[in-house]
């Protein structure tokens, strides 16, 4: 692989990976830092990848290096996603309410098991498909659509609830 070939993979696909790894992990300073090391990784092992769809394989070294590196520094995992939020000139009852329904959604999002969380947020935060994000993690379009029914289920009921 040349520095060329390479630069374009990187360029193309870095930001992908680095979402994805965060979504996972909650923490964005983890997900660049083994990001990065996925990258040197495929560098480093450059001749095993020649001519090959190397998207799949990216997701796959991320995920694995993300579980390697979680158990070597027994961190806990924080999930937290922010929503971005615009000024708002409503009442201050209506303002409450708002954060109310915010922190609520933000606690669901917290509780949704990893594997409902990523695909939901990679569909929304995203905007991949339902086929991108089977790709990219390595499950059917099948498995996306039941995680992601199951996600909505689960955020609907719990925000809906408290």
């Amino acid at each position: 692989m040349t520095r060329e070939e390479f630069k374009n993979i990187f360029d193309t696909h870095f930001n992908g990976v680095r979402n994805y790894l965060y979504y996972r992990s909650g923490d964005k300073d983890l997900a660049t830092d083994v990001a990065q090391e996925t990258f040197m990784r495929v560098w480093e092992k450059n001749a095993e990848f020649v001519n090959g769809n190397i998207k799949p394989l990216l997701y796959k070294i991320a995920g694995d290096l993300l579980i390697s590196n979680l158990r070597k520094r027994k961190v806990a995992m924080h999930y937290k996603t922010t929503l971005v939020t615009e000024e708002l000139s409503e009442s201050p009852h209506e303002l409450m309410h708002y954060k109310e329904l915010q922190k609520n959604y933000e606690n669901a999002l917290e509780s949704l098991p990893e594997k409902q969380r990523t695909v939901f947020l990679m569909s929304r935060m995203d905007g991949l498909k339902y086929y991108e994000i089977a790709d990219n993690i390595g499950v059917s379009v099948k498995a996306v659509e039941k995680r992601m029914k199951n996600a909505l289920e689960y955020l609907r009921k719990a925000v809906g609830n408290k």
